[in-house]
């Protein structure tokens, strides 16, 4: 077994395996150990000499385990080190639990929307894989999977219909180290912070006016990574350079766009060209498949296509 306590990630020490392509190397499983909000701030902090971070989009797939399922991260961190990124919604009895999709039929073998269902009622489906295959895997409990996370990962939690006074309530009570929220503006960062002032942040930030915005909310740089969209974009530039100046990292997704190739060869080509692109952590449904790449950024930029690429 594996474990990174965070302070030598962020000391380099790990740059050596992380750059020959990761974890495939070493045996698993690949656990981040965070054990305080100071730490994981650090964790997430901008260094140019750290090789890209990899986030599991929904939680990650493979095939034989679902999307947002305990099982499928243990699956991803015995192959190499990973976050992940969850989807939180509500039951009928007010029960958080892990579903994207406002209904249950694509992932799955029941129907119906999450909110028509208590948690009891869920527990009686099982969870399909992205190729529709049937597991034995139920639908966790958001505190299941916070429970189980510690001293192994980080989550990021991606809120569907849960109130953010309610998640806040429900994580202050918990209270666990390592874990972050999504936000798509400063206003959902700053009710956030103003509940708890050591709240971390995986935050939309695409253009100068979004960076301003959380500038003038007084939102805390050492408390966020930014999410810039699906490539990083020559135009701007100057965004990711105020975002580095400020420790910020910059985090693009590839889930709408080589994700979605049709096999994992082309979709590793896809990858090939984000890795020196000036990214810090990449977003995928397959982090898998980043386990023998190359995750250094001070390698020649591959040539882009100029056929156009799907949205």
């Amino acid at each position: 077994m594996k474990i990174v306590p965070y302070a030598l990630l962020c000391a380099g020490a790990l740059s050596c395996a992380a750059c020959s392509g990761g974890a495939s190397g070493t045996e698993g499983p690949h656990y981040t150990d965070i054990r305080t909000r100071a730490e994981l701030h650090e964790w997430f902090r901008y260094s140019p000499d750290r090789p890209i971070v990899v986030s599991g989009h929904r939680g990650g797939m493979v095939t034989g385990y679902p999307e947002n399922c305990i099982e499928s991260f243990e699956k991803t961190l015995s192959m190499m080190p990973s976050f992940f990124e969850i989807d939180p919604r509500l039951t009928k009895d007010s029960v958080i639990v892990l579903m994207h999709d406002a209904t249950i039929d694509r992932t799955t073998d029941g129907t119906g929307r999450v909110s028509d269902y208590t948690y009891d009622e869920l527990r009686r489906f099982r969870l399909r894989d992205r190729e529709g295959n049937l597991t034995q895997f139920r639908i966790p409990t958001l505190e299941e999977c916070i429970r189980w996370s510690r001293g192994k990962t980080v989550l990021n939690l991606d809120i569907k219909d849960v109130p953010l006074d309610v998640m806040s309530a429900f994580i202050n009570c918990l209270d666990p180290p390592n874990v972050i929220y999504t936000v798509h503006d400063a206003r959902q960062a700053r009710m956030l912070l103003d509940r708890d002032p050591d709240a971390m942040f995986s935050a939309w930030c695409k253009d100068m006016d979004e960076y301003r915005a959380y500038e003038e909310a007084r939102i805390p740089w050492s408390q966020m990574q930014a999410y810039v969209g699906p490539m990083m974009i020559p135009a701007r530039q100057e965004l990711y350079d105020s975002l580095h100046a400020n420790g910020v990292m910059c985090m693009i997704s590839v889930a709408p766009t080589h994700d979605r190739r049709a096999s994992d060869d082309e979709r590793v080509r896809g990858y090939e060209l984000e890795i020196p692109s000036g990214c810090d952590v990449i977003e995928t449904d397959y982090p898998y498949l980043f386990r023998d790449l190359d995750l250094r950024r001070t390698r020649h930029i591959p040539e882009r296509s100029t056929k156009k690429t799907d949205q």
